[in-house]
């Protein structure tokens, strides 16, 4: 009997954790789904209230049907392939260029002299401004759209890469040089591990803008497929439907971004490190 006494105890506790650990998993469901089941019941009581023409304010089902169709017919995931791979290939060459010198920034004082002027001059304008000096430099297609989203996408994570090489505190740099780290280690163990959570705040705004100049882009640089592309053509002829889905398209990918790549890059890093929550 006193053999089997751990076991059962074993037993007795593992059942509780399992279901509050299944409990917490449907609460964390539950509390991502309810605000987009009250964004979809308000649409819903607008579409039916008649106060828009249907072609222009569709119900959800109109836009869940065309969901279906333009995936079903494959001309919706080519629309994702080709704006994916252009958002890829953007934001690729913004979170190399942006990361570096942002870190040149902080580091070094002549490179925030040359850099923090014109990235001061740069960012504020809007990404569009720059749409006819691209076409005119590069020509329509891909090779525009992708140089664009890496330019206008570059910005955010620059000042936020600076801004947190700034913010490592002074007392960690000290400490560690204190016990004899050079140049190479007190980058790698302070520097870049104190800026990550800001590089890391810069690369989802990044992604963001590079999301905004992206669609706009795509129609202006007349590229033959795209999320952009198919939601300014569907305007032309007023279905509605069709955008939505683009749209919907866009979120679904965001959203999907944030929770498997950023969250579980925060995990493994800063989180682990201790330094967020």
């Amino acid at each position: 009997m006193a053999d089997l006494a751990p076991t059962v105890s074993r037993h007795v506790f593992a059942a509780p954790a399992s279901a509050a650990a299944s409990e917490s998993r449907w609460r964390v469901i539950a509390r991502t789904a309810f605000p987009f089941l009250v964004v979809a019941v308000l649409w819903e009581f607008t579409a039916h209230l008649g106060i828009f023409p249907r072609k222009l304010f569709p119900p959800l089902e109109d836009v869940a049907a065309t969901f279906v169709r333009l995936t079903a017919s494959g001309i919706l995931p080519h629309h994702v392939l080709d704006t994916l791979i252009r958002l890829a290939a953007g934001f690729a060459l913004a979170a190399v260029a942006g990361v570096a010198i942002g870190l040149a920034m902080g580091r070094s004082r002549r490179a925030e002299d040359i850099f923090l002027p014109l990235v001061s001059i740069g960012a504020p304008i809007p990404g569009l401004a720059y749409t006819p000096l691209f076409l005119l430099w590069f020509g329509l297609g891909n090779k525009t759209t992708v140089l664009l989203v890496g330019f206008v996408s570059a910005f955010p994570i620059i000042f936020n890469t600076w801004t947190g090489v700034k913010a490592v505190k002074e007392i960690w740099v000290r400490s560690a040089q204190a016990m004899g780290a050079d140049s190479r280690r007190l980058f790698h163990h302070v520097i870049l591990p104190g800026s990550l959570p800001y590089v890391l705040t810069g690369l989802r705004l990044g992604l963001a803008q590079a999301w905004r100049i992206l669609v706009g882009v795509e129609m202006l640089a007349a590229v033959p497929w795209g999320l952009g592309w198919m939601i300014f053509g569907a305007r032309e002829f007023l279905n509605t439907d069709v955008m939505l889905a683009g749209v919907f398209v866009i979120g679904v990918i965001g959203l999907a971004l944030e929770k498997l790549v950023f969250q579980r890059l925060e995990k493994y890093t800063v989180v682990r490190w201790g330094m967020m929550t």
